[in-house]
């Protein structure tokens, strides 16, 4: 209910005076990140709607893959990535309670792992994780690719294994800014009924 009010659809448009902000109201580099890396019950998908590319300009969406990335990754930093060793910020619009209990950057099978970062907002607790996660964002960034977005086109991330952030653009707000309309997908409900009032679609 934190996001946007709650809404099931959420408009991502730039807004005046949050250029700079880590957040889906700037136009700077957004870090990479899952979507809600703090929160106990983050969606499963993540969908983008593009209704209006800014205009002359190639604001895309970067997206970068842990399945891509692992066998790059050091296997002396997975084991630090494997461990509770981090933890992850909320974002201002959610008001309530600080970072997370401390939880590994991957978790799950070794051979295909999840991943659970946010570059501007996860923290390691020492230096050796502070360093394995600085090396592992290095790594997330050199295989990004770049999805571009045209109007009428949707896309899905994995927010369980693909990280995504934002190239920047400059907005002119002149009703011709990028807008992207985006979703979040949970594959099981019950996971979260205690926290849906009324069983609805929102948790509390």
């Amino acid at each position: 209910r934190q996001e946007k009010s709650g809404a099931l659809v959420q408009n991502v448009v730039p807004v005046r005076g949050l250029e700079a902000s880590q957040s889906n109201a700037g136009s700077v580099p957004l870090e990479f990140h899952i979507e809600n890396a703090f929160h106990p019950y983050r969606p499963d998908f993540v969908g983008l709607n593009c209704l209006r590319q800014a205009v002359g300009q190639k604001a895309g969406t970067l997206v970068s893959s842990i399945r891509r990335a692992l066998p790059v990754i050091e296997e002396s930093d997975r084991r630090v990535l494997h461990q509770a060793r981090f933890v992850t910020a909320p974002p201002p619009s959610f008001r309530s309670g600080g970072s997370t209990e401390a939880h590994p950057v991957l978790d799950g099978s070794p051979d295909d792992p999840n991943i659970r970062v946010d570059f501007n907002a996860t923290s390691a607790l020492d230096d050796e994780a502070k360093q394995a996660l600085e090396r592992l964002r290095v790594i997330m960034m050199d295989l990004s690719t770049a999805v571009e977005l045209s109007p009428g086109e949707l896309v899905f991330v994995d927010n369980r294994v693909v990280l995504h952030g934002r190239a920047p653009f400059t907005p002119r707000y002149d009703g011709r800014d990028r807008w992207l309309q985006r979703v979040f997908v949970h594959l099981d409900n019950r996971r979260t009924r205690v926290h849906r009032t009324d069983n609805g679609a929102v948790m509390g």
